[in-house]
């Protein structure tokens, strides 16, 4: 099974990016689907997940900016980022969780907001 996420960037102070990340392999069951962060120096973080029926979650500090969204035929998770700040430059990772349970990790892209 193989995570590929795409779509990081450098970006402006309340700018816009979309992150995707696609699923390859033999993975059949997913239940979660998620990203994380990590800045230099911090621990990762959760940024927000989606359950297999569609329920989001996210971290205080990007509600109302951030959208989570799924493929379920794609096995795609997307992350779109809108009046994004200094303070969301991380490398962001994705994640997901199988009924089986097994955990993957995407391989990270970095995320830059600066002026």
């Amino acid at each position: 099974v193989q995570l590929q996420a795409s779509g990081g960037g450098s970006v402006q102070p309340g700018g816009s990016l979309r992150l995707s990340c696609a699923a390859s392999g033999s993975i059949f069951d997913i239940a979660v689907m998620g990203w994380y962060r990590q800045a230099p120096g911090k621990q990762r973080e959760l940024v927000a997940f989606i359950t297999s029926g569609g329920a989001a979650n996210y971290a205080d500090s990007v509600k109302g900016r951030f959208t989570i969204s799924r493929d379920n035929a794609k096995k795609t998770v997307y992350l779109q980022m809108n009046s994004l700040k200094p303070e969301d430059t991380a490398v962001y990772y994705c994640n997901i969780k199988t009924w089986s349970p097994h955990v993957y990790w995407g391989q990270g892209t970095q995320v830059t907001v600066s002026s």
